[in-house]
């Protein structure tokens, strides 16, 4: 994603509150309820949050005034609850020496829009993540090529065999020696000069010996020189040669933070641009509950969804059948994995436990967020809004 990219999208800000130093698991449970108890806050400011890989700001509702700024070093996990259509995400205070974590509460329209905004940073972690570990980006064997038709030209036949690709002659030279004379052909049936070979070389070949047409030495084509042979084999050898040493075009297109809800799902939900091996790894120090869709490469309706739970992480099949949708050793079934992802999140009756939409940032940077600070005026810290840590961040 281009430095420059960014999402803006309107929500309330309910205030923000001190989030204990506390194990991650516990400290997820701590924040949901806490969360629970703050539906019904009534202190709210209509604001735009700006998202991008660098972090996230927050302006006026006209979009004139910045009223907090994170980086993206600073953020360390973002949850929503969109059953009450609540969003949030923990940091650092920019412009606080100390350590202390804040949870900062936003009140979205409606439960999809919820969802959308934790999504939106949940793929800027992920971008961030690429950005500062380009080595873990998907490698390109993901990459489909298109087929190519059998030719001479890129089976490694030399170019004194030209004669066999385009077996024509000028047509001044008239008939040679033993050639019998036949009908005019067709004009709509008669390829062009640019058209590849309209035979196999074998039949060519045996023709021409049949009709003493092939003497010794080369066989001149006249209309398929040399020089073209030659800009038609680098066209073919140009992909093969520069493809391992472009690092561009190691995933089909470039990770991107503008997407639709479901294409922006798709992309959170299966690490997109990360190697699977790496989003797997990450996976084992993520929130309870968190999980990876792992779409099979050459099969695409086969694919499986790793979930971490409190012993370990486990990997259910997913299993499609007649477009209906269910997990390994689950009943139910679904009309789509949007569907199914759905359902497990607000339940737990087949799973260990509840599937979660909170994740964390990989490369927060706990170390050196005391050192940082941020320039904002004063006055804007304290804002037109009593937020419940009675400050502007």
């Amino acid at each position: 994603m281009g430095d420059t990219e960014n999402v803006t999208r309107s929500a309330e800000y309910i205030g923000s509150f001190p989030v204990d130093d506390i194990c991650l698991d516990d400290q997820i449970h701590q924040l949901h309820t806490q969360l629970k108890s703050l539906k019904g806050c009534k202190s709210r400011q209509t604001v735009l949050l700006k998202f991008s890989v660098k972090g996230v700001k927050v302006f006026d509702e006209d979009e004139t005034k910045l009223l907090m700024a994170h980086a993206m070093s600073r953020v360390s996990l973002t949850t929503a609850r969109p059953s009450d259509a609540q969003f949030a995400f923990v940091s650092h205070n920019p412009g606080n020496s100390d350590v202390q974590l804040y949870c900062h509460l936003f009140r979205a329209r409606h439960a999809r829009a919820a969802q959308f905004l934790n999504l939106l940073l949940c793929r800027c972690f992920q971008l961030y993540f690429l950005e500062k570990h380009p080595e873990e980006a998907q490698a390109k064997q993901s990459v489909k090529k298109p087929p190519q038709m059998p030719s001479l030209l890129n089976q490694g036949f030399p170019l004194s065999v030209s004669a066999l690709v385009s077996f024509r002659r000028a047509p001044t030279q008239g008939l040679l020696p033993g050639e019998k004379v036949v009908s005019e052909p067709n004009p709509e049936l008669v390829s062009s000069p640019e058209e590849g070979p309209t035979s196999s070389p074998t039949l060519v070949r045996k023709m021409a010996i049949r009709t003493k047409a092939l003497r010794s030495g080369a066989y001149r084509s006249f209309t398929f020189t040399p020089l073209k042979q030659r800009q038609q084999q680098d066209k073919l050898n140009a992909p093969q040669e520069k493809g391992p040493k472009s690092p561009e075009a190691c995933s089909p297109r470039t990770p991107s933070l503008a997407e639709t809800e479901e294409a922006l799902a798709q992309a959170v939900w299966c690490w997109a641009g990360v190697s699977s091996d790496c989003s797997s790894a990450l996976l084992e120090d993520d929130v309870l509950g968190a999980f990876l869709l792992y779409h099979h490469p050459q099969k695409p309706n086969q694919g499986s969804l790793i979930i971490r739970f409190p012993s370990s992480k486990v990997a259910y099949a997913v299993k499609n059948s007649k477009g209906k949708f269910r997990l390994e050793k689950c009943q139910v079934k679904f009309e789509s994995l949007v569907a199914l992802i759905t359902h497990y999140t607000e339940v737990d009756d087949e799973l260990e436990c509840p599937l979660s939409c909170a994740r964390v940032n990989h490369c927060y940077d706990w170390e050196g967020c005391g050192n940082k600070s941020s320039h904002l005026p004063q006055n804007e810290k304290k804002g037109p809004l009593k937020s419940m840590c009675k400050s502007w961040v």
